[in-house]
């Protein structure tokens, strides 16, 4: 895989991705799972009014591209509200679904496996469920948004224990997911503005961010990842940004976005000349004056910045994937130093 040249913690290597329908490409993604071999698996969920579009995407960090999966629907296999994923390690894919309450399991070509969840908020119930992260046990943490809590199950759908409850510990909208090599969990607590670390066992450790725009503060972040030296890296959603944090909270680093043509992209405008020439006569860092400082508008006009940055993932090689909802892509970086 080609990187650009690296001068800081975290460099730009290239985006993925492109708008689409149907076939090669994202349309409205939310996640994105990496799996066996690095290979990755773009949930696409499509607008609210509109069905067509949604599935998941099997790709590579070079743009390859295996094919899609899913689709909207109450059946097996079928999804209505995808949210987010995740792979265990036989290289099963899960997909948690926020408007049926359940999840649902694939081998790592995209056979529906089986599905399990049921609506509710008793022990092993379900309201919206959205992030998932396995540990090393295979178990796998669920963030139940609308009850405010994370669950824990077994893989096929056995409840082992609730994470989160009132105080200090207590989560408001709780999202993204991830878990560190020691089965440490991490949970970009949206409603609160916040990350906060739990045990295995559902102890609290420990809580990072504050609301705000500052370095270190967090509106409303949707997603954390955590690599091998225990950097975090939270999808700051509500600041149209992603920050790195070292692993005892400190600021390190703050992105916005600088995404170039993805391969997938400049085949489609090498082929469709007329949009191809449009394109190039835009001006696609265009300087505004506007009405309201709100990242949300700088983010909206700028091609190259983050549009909704809703989930961080890391590979095998330490590539970080932020995957973009409004523009349909995602957007790739690597760490400059080498990994301990």
């Amino acid at each position: 895989m080609t990187t650009a040249q690296r001068t800081g913690f975290l460099e730009y290597s290239h985006t993925m991705g492109m708008t689409v329908m149907e076939g090669r490409g994202f349309y409205y993604p939310v996640d994105t799972a990496v799996g066996k071999n690095d290979r990755l698996y773009v949930i696409s969920r499509s607008k609210e009014e509109t069905a067509r579009g949604i599935r998941v995407t099997m790709c590579d960090g070079d743009s390859g591209y295996y094919g899609n999966f899913g689709g909207y629907g109450h059946g097996g296999g079928q999804f209505v509200w995808p949210a987010c994923g995740a792979v265990d390690s036989q290289g099963r894919f899960f997909i948690s679904d926020e408007k049926l309450n359940r999840i649902t399991a694939y081998d790592e070509s995209g056979y529906y496996l089986f599905h399990w969840g049921q609506s509710g908020s008793g022990d092993g119930e379900l309201d919206t469920p959205s992030g998932l992260a396995f540990d090393s046990q295979d178990n796998i943490c669920v963030a139940d948004t609308y009850n405010n809590r994370v669950q824990k199950f077994t893989a096929n759908g056995r409840f082992l224990l609730s994470i989160g409850g009132d105080g200090q510990q207590g989560l408001s909208l709780p999202w993204g997911l991830t878990a560190d090599a020691q089965d440490n969990l991490y949970v970009a607590d949206f409603g609160n503005d916040c990350v906060k670390k739990f045990s295995p066992s559902g102890e609290f450790l420990a809580a990072f961010g504050s609301p705000g725009r500052g370095e270190g503060q967090f509106t409303r972040p949707a997603s954390v990842a955590v690599d091998r030296d225990g950097y975090i890296y939270v999808a700051d959603w509500g600041n149209e940004r992603v920050q790195v944090l070292d692993a005892a909270g400190n600021f390190v680093q703050s992105l916005r976005g600088q995404a170039t043509l993805s391969p997938w992209a400049s085949n489609f405008l090498s082929i469709n000349v007329e949009e191809a020439a449009a394109r190039a006569t835009a001006d696609l860092d265009m300087e505004i004056d506007y009405f309201v400082d709100d990242p949300h508008e700088e983010s909206s006009h700028i091609e190259k910045y983050f549009w909704c940055p809703v989930s961080v993932k890391l590979d095998s090689q330490g590539y970080l994937y932020v995957t973009e909802t409004n523009r349909h892509r995602l957007q790739v970086y690597r760490r400059s130093e080498p990994q301990n």
